[in-house]
C-alpha cells in the first residue's frame, strides 16, 4: 500500500479508465492521497465535440483519447475529490483526492 499515488497523463491512454482508476484506489492506503495531472475532454459547446469528431484520428496517430471525461471516472472509481484545479484552459486538470470507502 502506498501513501500517496500521483499519475499524469495516463488516463487518456488505458484501455478502462475506471478500472484503473479503482486499481489507484486498491494500491493507496485508505488515509493517503491521490494526485492527477490529466487532460480532459473540453465541456466548451464547440471544442468538446470537436475533440470527439478529432479523438479517432488522434487514437490512431499518437494512441491517446483527448476526449475522456477523467473527473467523472475518477468520482465513478469511488475517489473522493478534495481538490479540481484547471491548468490550461479547462482541459489540463490537477485532481487531488483519496480513497472512497469501498
Amino acid at each position: 500500500m502506498w501513501d500517496t499515488v500521483v499519475a499524469t497523463c495516463v488516463f487518456c491512454t488505458v484501455p478502462d479508465p475506471v478500472r484503473g482508476l479503482q486499481e489507484v484506489c486498491r494500491v493507496c492506503r485508505p488515509e493517503g492521497k491521490i494526485v492527477l495531472l490529466e487532460h480532459v475532454r473540453s465541456e466548451h459547446w464547440l471544442l468538446g465535440p470537436l475533440m470527439d469528431a478529432l479523438n479517432p484520428l488522434v487514437l490512431y496517430l499518437i494512441g491517446s483519447n483527448i476526449n475522456r471525461r477523467t473527473v467523472t471516472n475518477v468520482r465513478k472509481a469511488g475517489i473522493l475529490i478534495e481538490r479540481e484545479e484547471n491548468l490550461a484552459g479547462k482541459i489540463v486538470k490537477l485532481i487531488a483526492g483519496r480513497p472512497g470507502k469501498a
